[in-house]
C-alpha cells in the first residue's frame, strides 16, 4: 500500500514503523517541527529535558519492542528497577526482584508506615480483585473500589498509583481501567511491574531512533506540514491532492476531528466531546542536591501539588536537575504556572528538607504544562473506535482500547490501526 500517516507522535511513529516493516510505502506528515507529540524533548536553557516526565513499566511490552525494532539501546536509555513508592520520611514499599505477584505480596508485608491491619486489608482486597479476574462494575470509580481500605493504604499507594497511571483523581477515575493496569503489571510475567525511567531525553528514547529507522527504510517524512484536507478517491484517499491507498489519522483528537468531519460525522462528534486533564512538570535546579530515590513519591495536598519527584542526576542525566510532576493538574493550571512553580518549590523544601538540599536551596528552572496531556479516564467512557471509513482509521492513546492515555496505549493503537488496514486489504 501507499500509506499516509498523519501525526508524528508515538502512535503515528508506531504505525509508520510497523507499516514500513510489513513492506508498505509510508509517508508521514507532522504539523510541528518536532517529532514525538506530547512526549518529546525540549531545550531548557541549553539542557535537553522533556515537555513532561514520563514513566514506563515492564508490562509496556509493545513500546519496548518498538524501541528495540528501531535500534534504541534499552539498557543504556532506561533505568530499570523493581517498583518502588518511597516517601521522604521512609514510608512506602519496594517490590523485590522476581515474579510481580509474589513481589507485591512481599512488598506489602514489609511496607513501612502501615499497621498489620493496613497490610491485611490490602492483601485481602488484592486477592479479591484477582479472584474476580480484575473486573468490577463498569460504573465504579477507584474511590468506590477502594473506599473500604484504610486511609494510609489509599494515601500512600492507591491514590498515587491511580493518578500516575490514569492522570485522573481516584474520585473520578475508572476502576475498571485501573484494575486492568494492575492486572498487567502484576500478572504479565517476571519484571512486569518494574519501573523503567528514562536516562535520556524522550527524543532519543523513541522519536529520533524511529525517524532514523524510517528514513533508512524508504519512508517519506514531512515535518512542519499540517494536512489541510483529506478526501475520498475511489478505493483510496487524497491528502492535499496526493493519492494514497489508505490513511491513518494519528494526530490529536482535535486535528483528527477537523479532518474526519466530512467523512465520519458521528466519529468526529464523539472525539470532539472528550474531556482532558493537564499535567504540569516543574523543573527545579540545585547543584549538589540529591533525592532519596531516583523517583520519590510525595504526599499531595491543598498547597502541595506534586505527587512524584525525579532526580535526573541519579538517572544518569543532568546532575542537580529535578522534575516534580503534578498529575490531574487542572486546579493548578487554573491558579497559574508561576503559582504552581512556587507551590512546588515550597513543597520540595518542606517535604524533602535539608538532606536533599545540603548547600543551597533549589530554584525554579522552568514550569511546563501540557494542558491536554491525557483524556479524563472516567467510568464507562465511550472512546472513539479506530475505524472511520473504508481504508481510513485513527490511532492515538485516546482511541478505544484497553489502556489509559499512556505511551503503551499510543503504541498499541498505532500498531492496531495498521493491522486493521492490512486485514481490510
Amino acid at each position: 500500500m501507499q500509506l499516509a500517516v498523519v501525526g508524528g507522535g508515538w502512535a503515528g511513529l508506531a504505525a509508520a514503523v510497523r507499516a514500513s516493516e510489513a513492506g508498505h510505502q509510508v509517508t508521514l506528515f507532522e504539523m510541528a517541527a518536532h517529532w514525538g507529540g506530547r512526549a518529546r524533548g525540549v531545550d531548557v536553557d541549553g539542557l535537553a529535558l522533556d515537555n513532561g516526565q514520563h514513566i514506563l513499566i515492564g508490562a509496556y511490552t509493545r513500546t519496548l519492542a518498538l524501541m528495540t525494532t528501531v535500534g534504541a539501546d534499552l539498557d543504556a536509555k532506561l533505568h530499570r528497577q523493581p517498583l518502588e513508592l518511597r516517601y521522604p520520611d521512609g514510608r512506602g514499599l519496594r517490590m523485590p526482584a522476581g515474579p510481580a505477584w509474589l513481589g507485591f505480596a512481599a512488598a506489602v508485608a514489609h511496607g513501612v508506615g502501615w499497621t498489620w491491619r493496613d497490610r491485611l486489608a490490602l492483601m485481602q482486597a488484592a486477592a479479591g480483585w484477582a479472584l474476580r479476574g480484575f473486573a468490577c462494575p463498569p460504573d465504579w470509580t477507584v474511590q468506590r473500589l477502594c473506599g473500604n481500605l484504610p486511609r494510609a493504604v489509599r494515601q500512600l499507594l492507591i491514590d498515587p498509583l491511580c493518578v500516575a497511571a490514569l492522570n485522573t483523581p481516584s474520585t473520578d477515575a475508572s476502576a475498571a481501567v485501573f484494575l486492568r493496569v494492575l492486572r498487567d503489571a502484576l500478572f504479565s510475567g517476571r519484571g512486569s511491574a518494574d519501573l523503567m525511567l528514562p536516562r535520556c531525553s524522550l527524543d532519543e528514547l523513541l522519536p529520533a531512533p524511529a525517524v532514523r529507522w524510517l528514513l533508512a527504510h524508504g519512508a517519506t517524512l514531512w515535518p512542519s506540514s499540517r494536512v489541510a484536507l483529506i478526501e475520498p478517491d475511489g478505493q483510496g484517499w487524497r491528502i492535499d491532492g496526493q493519492r494514497f491507498d489508505a490513511v491513518v489519522l494519528a494526530c490529536s483528537a482535535a486535528e483528527a476531528t477537523r479532518l474526519a468531519q466530512p467523512h465520519a460525522t458521528g466519529w468526529a462528534q464523539g472525539a470532539q466531546g472528550m474531556a482532558y486533564e493537564p499535567i504540569v512538570t516543574v523543573y527545579l535546579q540545585c547543584p549538589g542536591g540529591r533525592l532519596p530515590c531516583p523517583m520519590t513519591a510525595l504526599i499531595e495536598g491543598a498547597e502541595a501539588p506534586a505527587q512524584f519527584a525525579f532526580d535526573h542526576g541519579a538517572l544518569g542525566g543532568s546532575p542537580g536537575i529535578f522534575a516534580f510532576v503534578v498529575s490531574g493538574a487542572r486546579p493548578w493550571v487554573e491558579r497559574g504556572l508561576e503559582a504552581t512553580g512556587q507551590a512546588v518549590l515550597r513543597q520540595a523544601l518542606s517535604a524533602l528538607g535539608p538532606a536533599a538540599w545540603p548547600s543551597t536551596p533549589p530554584t525554579v528552572l522552568r514550569v511546563l504544562a501540557e494542558k491536554r496531556a491525557t483524556f479524563r479516564c472516567t467510568p464507562q467512557l465511550q472512546r472513539p473506535p479506530k475505524r472511520l471509513a473504508p481504508r481510513l482509521v485513527a490511532a492515538g492513546d485516546y482511541i478505544e482500547g484497553p489502556y489509559p492515555s499512556t505511551l503503551e496505549g499510543a503504541v498499541r493503537s498505532g500498531e492496531a490501526a495498521v493491522a486493521a488496514l492490512m486485514a481490510e486489504g
